[in-house]
């Protein structure tokens, strides 16, 4: 069984396709492993599976819970929707499932996707891989940590500000976020509307490619999505010669620890070497990115959220009074204290007197980075940074200082909010501030809107040039 947890997916289809492996053999290796989640990463896991023809017959995806799943428990992390089996599959799910792939699991996240540590869960925080006294990044954590734990060979998650960047940086894998459209978004849970979007987590850029070219395309169930043009292949570039490396210097921020600064210029020495070229280019409003998506997510989550009232989905609290003391019960018990803050954040930028001063100013922010990225890309094929500040940090080190938690997000929210792709991949591993072992440290890189294809290249070229293959477990991490 070791043997066939060690394949990447791409591995896995061709000893699939040439009869070395059969489909649920395979399948039932993965769901062994997933039985010995200590992570807390699953909250539900299937029993069978792996039957599927196509160019992923046999895969299992772990999902990330915010996904409708038709007949499964789909909780988006939260105790409001406690026991909620949606009577269809979310179009992502439904996809990869043509394509031949089996849902393994659903993964715990933070609740409605609203954090960066996987500590807002309803359920309780999964734990990194790498050090289970340290967190595998937010929200889509659980996916990240059960590629990265190896309880898993793929997975999916949503991006809003950085979600499948980020924890995918922390726990050591491959992490990207399509350009917004890419992918529909229909039957997956909205947080804020016009900024999630669903990405795959694996283990290398080959893997991300291939669950990509299965998911995007146009959905007639989702007037916002467009899929890619020519769609994807399998990226197969091996250097770098003739492209040009966008570094903002108003992303140079003094919170990035020494280990992850030291571990990003040796990366962009390593592009130089593959014959990229390195320049530095002007973001402005980039830096104002944390501020502008602070207010226009929690102002799109305060209406998305508002349908949790205990009539229609989940648990129903406080019968025994008026209608407005059951809505009132029912979201005062069924939400988390993040959530709960950030549908305060919303309402309040929406409300009268205070929505042109705040939502209107953040909305026009957007546009100025959209802007900036747009200039960048007419001089330069990628912007990069890194993906995360710092490696991941212990549970409950930033859950009493919400702003604090809010700046693991830095360095992805403008791409988010700009709408265009990034990737995160593995480039080293870095000691964290105040000591520890050893943990792995993102190298993100953005392109133009649906521009994946390009971005896969470079980010494969670049990847084999890294070449890391470090792993929990190997004594670099815990």
């Amino acid at each position: 069984m070791g043997e066939l947890l060690e394949l990447s997916v791409a591995q896995a289809v061709a000893r699939i396709e040439a009869g070395e492996v059969s489909r649920g053999e395979y399948f039932a290796a993965w769901r062994q492993a997933a039985a010995g989640d200590e992570l807390n990463a699953y909250l539900w896991r299937a029993e069978e599976g792996g039957e599927g023809e196509g160019a992923l017959g046999g895969i299992p995806v772990a999902v990330k819970d915010l996904f409708c799943t038709d007949g499964v428990e789909t909780t988006a992390g939260s105790r409001i929707l406690e026991g909620h089996r949606p009577l269809y599959t979310a179009t992502a799910v439904r996809k990869l499932a043509e394509a031949g792939a089996s849902v393994l699991g659903k993964t715990n996240m933070d609740e409605f996707a609203m954090g960066s540590s996987n500590e807002n869960s309803a359920y309780g925080p999964v734990l990194n891989p790498w050090d289970r006294e340290r967190v595998p990044g937010g929200s889509s954590g659980g996916s990240a940590a059960v590629v990265g734990g190896r309880l898993a060979p793929c997975a999916i998650g949503t991006d809003t500000g950085g979600s499948i960047r980020q924890p995918a940086a922390l726990c050591g894998i491959v992490g990207l976020k399509p350009t917004y459209g890419a992918i529909s978004r229909y039957g997956m849970i909205a947080f804020a509307s016009s900024l999630d979007q669903c990405g795959p987590l694996t283990r290398d850029v080959t893997d991300a490619a291939l669950l990509l070219a299965a998911m995007q395309g146009r959905d007639p169930c989702d007037s916002t999505s467009v899929g890619i043009e020519g769609g994807v292949e399998a990226p197969r570039r091996e250097d770098l010669a003739g492209l040009r490396f966008a570094v903002p210097a108003e992303l140079a921020h003094d919170a990035i620890e020494p280990g992850v600064r030291e571990v990003f210029e040796a990366t962009l020495k390593r592009i130089e070497e593959l014959g990229g070229e390195i320049a530095e280019a002007p973001l402005p409003h980039a830096e104002h990115g944390i501020s502008a998506y602070y207010v226009i997510a929690p102002a799109e989550a305060s209406s998305n959220l508002a349908r949790y009232d205990g009539v229609r989905y989940g648990i129903r609290k406080g019968e025994a009074g008026d209608l407005i003391e059951m809505y009132e019960t029912t979201r005062a018990e069924g939400f988390g204290e993040e959530v709960k803050r950030r549908i305060m954040l919303g309402t309040y930028a929406l409300s009268s007197g205070y929505y042109e001063a705040y939502y209107g100013r953040a909305q026009k922010v957007r546009t100025k980075i959209a802007e900036d990225y747009a200039a960048a890309f007419a001089r330069f094929d990628f912007v990069v940074t890194p993906t995360s500040p710092s490696v991941a940090f212990r549970l409950g080190e930033k859950t009493d200082d919400p702003l604090a938690m809010y700046m693991n997000d830095f360095f992805t929210v403008p791409m988010s909010l700009a709408g265009i792709p990034a990737i995160s991949i593995p480039a080293g591993l870095a000691t964290p501030n105040g000591g520890g072992p050893e943990l792995p440290v993102g190298f993100q890189i953005a392109a133009p809107a649906f521009a994946e294809q390009r971005l896969l290249d470079a980010a494969y070229a670049l990847e084999r040039a890294i070449g890391f293959e470090a792993r929990p477990g190997d004594g670099a991490g815990g």
